[in-house]
Parts: C-alpha cells; sequence; structure tokens
C-alpha cells in the first residue's frame, strides 16, 4: 500500500526514498485515509471548547486507528526500513499541557471511536507552553516550535472578524484529523491569526505582550506575572470563543437551523472555564440575528454544558469588568444583564456573576447559564455539591451530576505498551481492544504462577526500553533492576512533589548511616512549573540539586539514583509508564479533582502509592486495600483544617525529629554547596511558615506506606498478582466509558 503511493507521488520504490520522504508520504497517505473516513454531520453536533489539546503524536495513533499499523510496518520491514525510524521524525503538537489537555485529547478519540458526531475547538499556539531546559539546576523556558513541513495542520477557507475593542482581527481555521479506533473521523478546529510573528520572541519566551495582533497564538497561558500577560490571557479567550461560536452558529445555519431550535443542533461543552465567554459572545451573536435578548439567553441555557476541573481557587477564573472593557466591551452590557437576572432570581451576593470587587466569576456564569454541570471523579463531585459549590447545588440540584474521567486505553496499550497488549490478548483475545472492560477476565490468572512470570518479564522488557531510551535521548544511565518510583505531572504544590523530595532525602540520610534497602531504588519526576510560579520553580531546583547530589555520593548512588526528566511530554510518558513500579499520586487529599496519570499507570501494571483523593478512591474501591498503598489525611480531614485555620507546619516540624532532619537538610551545607542559597532558603521557609498544601501533615504516614511498598516489591510473585489486578480493574477508566456517559445523560446525540 505505502510503495504503489510512494512510486505514484514520487517515483520510486520505498528503498530509494529518504527517511525524510517516506515520512512526508506516509504522513500524507494516512491523512488521505482518515478524510476518506470522517463522518456524516447528522443533525446535532457536539462542540467540545477547550484552552487545551495534548493530543502528542499523531502518526502511529491514526495508524492504529485506522487499522493499517501492522501492514505498514511489515511493509517497510520488507523493504529494509524501520517504521520506528519515522515515528521519531515526527514532532509533538504542543497544543497542551497537562491532566486538562490530555483528557480532552483522550475525549475527542473516544467520540470518533464511539461514531458519535463531535469536533474539538481550541487555538493553534505556535510554541504550546514551553520547552522546558535544564540549566545550572533550574528550569529555563525556550520557545517550543512543532509547526512543521509536513504537518498534520490542514489550512480551511474559513474566517472570522473578531472585534477587540478598537482593533479587529480575522481569524484563520485549521483542522487535525481525529481517527476513532475503527471508525469514524472527526476533527479538531484550531483558531489562528495570520499575522502572528514567531521571530518576536527573543529572550527565552519574552515577547511584547501588548501587540495582540503578532502574539495572540504564540504561547499557551503566557505569563499572568503582570497586567499585560493577564489581559493577553483574555484576549486568548475571546478569540477562541468568539470564533467557535461563529462557526457554530454558520454551521447549525447550513444545517437548516433557524437558532430559535438551536439546543436540537448543538451542544457546547465548555471544558474548565477559559472558554466561559462563549455564553454571553452566542448571546450577543444571536441578538445580532435579530433575536430578543430573554430568548437568546434561553437558547443559550439549553445548549451549553460545563465540566469543573478543580476546586482550587486559582484555577475559578475571575476577571475585572475593567479587563473585559479593554478585550470585548460588547459583552460587557451582556454580561451585566445576566447578574442582574441572578441578583433579581435569588438575592444572593454568593451567587453573582460580578462580585462587589467588580469580578466576573467565570464558573458561576457556567452554572447559571448552562444545562449541566459536571465534576471528573465522585469524590470531585462531592465536594463540588456539598462545599465549594454548595449554594448553586441548592439552587440546581438537577444540573449537577459525576463524570469520572477516562483515558484512550488503546494508546496507553497498543500504541506505548505492544509487549503488554500482546500478552493480554494471548490470555483473553483481542476483544479488550474495543471492549476495555474485559480486561477483568485477566483477574482469572491472579493464582496462575506462570502468567504472572510473564507478566513480570514484559515489565522488566519495558525497563530495559526506557534504559535505553534515556541513555539515547537524555544521556542518562539507570539501573534497570532497580525499583522504578515515578511521580510525573504538572508541578504544583497541591500534588506534592516537594514531599517526594524530602522522603528522598529522607532515604538519602538513611543510606548514609548505613540502612541500605533491599534493592536500588530510582525516583523519576517530571513535569513543567508555570514560568512565573517561584515556589514550583523552587522545587525543580531542590530536585535537580538532588539529582546532582545523589549522583556524586559513592556510598549512595549505588542504592538511589533521582532523575528529573527534562521537558516532560507526552512522548517521554509513553516510555516511562510501561516501566513504572510504583505509581506516585500523592496530592493532598480533596485537591486533586480526578486524575489520568493514576490511570495510565494502573493500566501498565504499575500499583499506586497514594492519598484518597481523585479517582485514587475508585481506583482503590475497584482494586482492594491490598493492592494500592494508601496513606494521609482523609479529604474530609484535609477540609476541616481549612475551615478551623488550625494546621501549622512548624508544629509538626518541632515535634517529628524527622521531618526536622529532611527540612532543615534543605539549608543544610551538602545542598547549599550544589544549588542557589536563596532559591533553597525561600522553599524551605515557604514549608515551614505556611505549607498551603500541607506536606508535613501527612509526611510521616507517607514514609511508612513508601517503606512498605518497597519492603513488599521483593516478593515478585506478589508483586506480579498486585500488577495483574490493577491491570484487570483499569477498564472501567476507558475514556470510552466516559463518554457513553457523557452522550447518556448530556449531550444526547
Amino acid at each position: 500500500m505505502l510503495n504503489d503511493y510512494v512510486t505514484a507521488h514520487l517515483g520510486r520504490s520505498i528503498a530509494d526514498c529518504s527517511d525524510r520522504e517516506l515520512y512526508a508520504a506516509l504522513l500524507n497517505m494516512t491523512q488521505q485515509a482518515a478524510a476518506g473516513r470522517a463522518g456524516r454531520s447528522g443533525k446535532k453536533k457536539l462542540y467540545y471548547i477547550s484552552a487545551e489539546f495534548l493530543i502528542g503524536k499523531l502518526l502511529t495513533s491514526h495508524l492504529i486507528n485506522l487499522g493499517m499499523y501492522a501492514d505498514i510496518r511489515r511493509e517497510l520491514a520488507d523493504y529494509g526500513r524501520d517504521l520506528a525510524r519515522l515515528e521519531e521524525m515526527e514532532p509533538e503538537p504542543s497544543l497542551g499541557n497537562g491532566g486538562l489537555g490530555r483528557l480532552a485529547a483522550c475525549f475527542l478519540d473516544s467520540i470518533a471511536t464511539l461514531g458519535l458526531n463531535g469536533d474539538g475547538i481550541g487555538l493553534n499556539y505556535h510554541f504550546g507552553l514551553f520547552r522546558q531546559v535544564f540549566e545550572d539546576h533550574f528550569q529555563r523556558e525556550k520557545p517550543n516550535s512543532w509547526i512543521d513541513s509536513p504537518t498534520w495542520l490542514i489550512k480551511r477557507d474559513v474566517s472570522y472578524p473578531i472585534r477587540f475593542g478598537d482593533l479587529t482581527v480575522r481569524s484563520s481555521l485549521y483542522d487535525i484529523a481525529v481517527t476513532g479506533y475503527g471508525n469514524r473521523t472527526n476533527y479538531l478546529h484550531l483558531f489562528d491569526l495570520d499575522s502572528v510573528d514567531e521571530g518576536i520572541v527573543t529572550d527565552g519566551i519574552a515577547f511584547d505582550q501588548k501587540d495582540i495582533e503578532r502574539n495572540l497564538t504564540l504561547f499557551l497561558y503566557p505569563d499572568d506575572s503582570d497586567e499585560a500577560g493577564r489581559l493577553l490571557r483574555l484576549f486568548q479567550q475571546y478569540f477562541m470563543v468568539s470564533s467557535a461560536a461563529q462557526y457554530i452558529l454558520d454551521e447549525c445555519a447550513a444545517k437548516g437551523s433557524n437558532f430559535y431550535d438551536l439546543s436540537e443542533y448543538a451542544v457546547i461543552q465548555i471544558n474548565d472555564t477559559h472558554p466561559t465567554m462563549v455564553i454571553p459572545e452566542l448571546i450577543r451573536l444571536l441578538t445580532e440575528r435579530g433575536i430578543d435578548m430573554d430568548e437568546a439567553v434561553r437558547i443559550v441555557e439549553k445548549t451549553c454544558a460545563y465540566t469543573n476541573h478543580t476546586i482550587l481557587a486559582e484555577a475559578l477564573e475571575k476577571w475585572p469588568v475593567r479587563y473585559l472593557k479593554k478585550v470585548a466591551p460588547q459583552l460587557v452590557p451582556i454580561i451585566e444583564i445576566l447578574d442582574d437576572k441572578v441578583r433579581r432570581r435569588f438575592g444572593d451576593e454568593s451567587v453573582a456573576i460580578i462580585d462587589k470587587d467588580d469580578q466576573v466569576h467565570m464558573a458561576h456564569m457556567d452554572i447559571h447559564y448552562g444545562f449541566s454541570v459536571n465534576g471528573v471523579a465522585r469524590l470531585h463531585t462531592e465536594i463540588l455539591k456539598n462545599t465549594e459549590l454548595r449554594r448553586f447545588y441548592q439552587i440546581y440540584p438537577e444540573k449537577f451530576n459525576n463524570k469520572t474521567n477516562g483515558i484512550t486505553f488503546r494508546r496507553w496499550l497498543l500504541q506505548s505498551n505492544p509487549l503488554l497488549a500482546a500478552w493480554i490478548e494471548s490470555k483473553i483475545g483481542d476483544g479488550f481492544q474495543k471492549d476495555a472492560s474485559q480486561l477483568q477476565r485477566l483477574s482469572a490468572f491472579s493464582d496462575d504462577d506462570e502468567a504472572l512470570q510473564e507478566l513480570c518479564a514484559v515489565k522488566q522488557e519495558n525497563r530495559r526500553a526506557l534504559k535505553e531510551y534515556l541513555r539515547e535521548t537524555r544521556g542518562i544511565e539507570i539501573d534497570d533492576h532497580s525499583v522504578l518510583d515515578v511521580q510525573v505531572k504538572r508541578l504544583h504544590e497541591y500534588k506534592r512533589q516537594q514531599m517526594n523530595a524530602l522522603y528522598v532525602i529522607h532515604k538519602y540520610l538513611e543510606i548514609k548511616r548505613g540502612r541500605y534497602p533491599k534493592r536500588p531504588i530510582t525516583v523519576i519526576f517530571g513535569g513543567k512549573a508555570a514560568p512565573a510560579y517561584v515556589t514550583a520553580k523552587d522545587i525543580i531546583h531542590l530536585i535537580l540539586c538532588l539529582e546532582e547530589l545523589i549522583r556524586h555520593d559513592p556510598q549512595v548512588s549505588p542504592w538511589m539514583q533521582v532523575i528529573m526528566v527534562e521537558n516532560y511530554n507526552v512522548t517521554a510518558a509513553e516510555k516511562l509508564i510501561p516501566a513504572c513500579d510504583i505509581s506516585e499520586q500523592i496530592s493532598l487529599a480533596s485537591k486533586e479533582a480526578s486524575g489520568t496519570g493514576n490511570m495510565k499507570f494502573m493500566l501498565n501494571g504499575a500499583v499506586t502509592l497514594g492519598t484518597m483523593d481523585g479517582a485514587n478512591v475508585e481506583i482503590a474501591q475497584l482494586v482492594g486495600k491490598d493492592n494500592i498503598y494508601l496513606f494521609g489525611e482523609t479529604s474530609e480531614q484535609v477540609i476541616a483544617h481549612y475551615a478551623e485555620g488550625d494546621y501549622r507546619p512548624r508544629d509538626y516540624y518541632e515535634k517529628s525529629p524527622m521531618i526536622r532532619e529532611a527540612l532543615d537538610f534543605i539549608v543544610g551545607p551538602a545542598l547549599m554547596g550544589v544549588g542557589r542559597r536563596e532559591s533553597l532558603e525561600r522553599l524551605y521557609w515557604e514549608i515551614l511558615g505556611k505549607d498551603w498544601f500541607m506536606t508535613l501533615l501527612d509526611f510521616e504516614d507517607y514514609v511508612r506506606a513508601r517503606e512498605k511498598v518497597y519492603a513488599d516489591f521483593a516478593d515478585r510473585t506478589g508483586w506480579a498478582r498486585k500488577m495483574l489486578i490493577n491491570i484487570s480493574q483499569a477498564g472501567f477508566f476507558s475514556s470510552d466509558r466516559t463518554v457513553s456517559e457523557y452522550n447518556r445523560d448530556i449531550w444526547r446525540l
């Protein structure tokens, strides 16, 4: 198939093509095959609007979903060529950062796989978040250029005027195909501005944040440490939703909608609060088309649904009215009308859209003027209903529902872990590839010693593959017979990478005292800190200093290694997750809405060490207490600490020699000889004096649980049984299941 395509387009065979020519031909052929499966639109369509879509590399995913992967790999091998070499040439699209964007990508895959009529809408960021590099034990940010030729981006002849106060620009539409597994092709619609100039980025990721025509789609989440950066974020959001709203209305009109019946043609899922302005923008556009304001509000209320991803106040966006007057002044009168309607109906300042400080609460607008509000894990939804959004739940109990997150298990098995996928198929057949619940049939092998030994062999082979990957790409050597203990996720205090680092210090000191572990330990971190998030960057500095200190300590380095993976992304995840033994999911209980990394690790046979937070709660219920390691205070206890204001980190420091020793080490001579005093002292006092996410609260219990994990790991058969049970129960966390629930309860496509 590929040779025929290459011969027709290049006039020579596979054997005579360069790798670059083969890669381009394969990409173009795959795009054509995907376009051939584009589904008929049908009457009602989902528009999933999100600031992030962390889609990862696409070539292998498309080939698998189109049923072409095995044939292409075999055909290339017949000509002495290696598909893996071509896969490595593909740049990873830099359109997202963490779980929010990866979840959105998973959902698009499952929407297409289930044959549903639904597309994503976002922005075409030229440099994404940033490319992370480590210099002098610090994170530095560089542009993450990914738009190359050939590209998956398809330029469409679609453009819309976007009015920013005195400035009007025109958006341009680019599409990326989203292939379903054995099913239809949908699209991710990405809006861009043709006047954007990548050349204005000079020092690191610095640029003129006021030059909107040239900077608008350069970066995801531009630095918001000053007003210009905050305004730029708002310009981006309005650009995204205005383009989206115009596109949606055009598509619906083309199918026969008179707009009064818009909810029969469209359902808009607002993924977190970044796309919230789609609500007043749709109302504005409908009134421009002659629809009465009250009627326009009713139409939009029946069309929009909202997914809440957090209870963190910083992520529940609030924007000053004066910012909106600069960015989208035409929306301000509409938002004021929406606020007035709420105030007249409820007379309650706590649920108002515009508060007494003239701040617009985006989540409040989503809840009042959408028909559905969902959390993303059972615990998260209950916290929203009972604590964070309690007043709203009392007003609108019928709107609230839970949709526990899921992952595209085909990508995280068939693509990322083909050895495990083949082993599973040898035991239960290939039905699990379409129906993840069939993984439960693996539980029949929990007492089969031969099967458990085979599973251990698969894990060991994946460790060797990771060792080779890290050697080739990062110049790092790891002990592939050590315990691989991994925490990879966005750097944030609530995720508590600092607690993991304190454990590393504790273990370092134990080894220095001659208390050696039963097996060497490799601790792997990965994740980016927002450029303006000083504490998160200080945590990275601490980890990098520990990596350096331990590497050069002849007593400790044979027993423990610390690695911070530079520029952690989907590609790195696809190497790390299959090899991992212990999945660190240690967020402060009540703070992690769900997590999706925990699901990927579970599916690949890692055992969770974590708090009862987010989807860890459901993982624990599925696998049982013997197959997960839990520690720490409960969400109820943590919420009570915040309510009573009774947590004081110094109390824990003073009563625990273990905590005191580990924390003091941060500012001791060993680390001061490696790192920068200012950064290490700042982090030390942040933890000792504030510790908003209660690192020290759970530290001793965390040490206890982690030591138990390492002790149990020595029983290889017992550990293999834990691995198998985790894999067998991971099917619940398929995004196919999640999307089916969205469709059943919310979208009704």
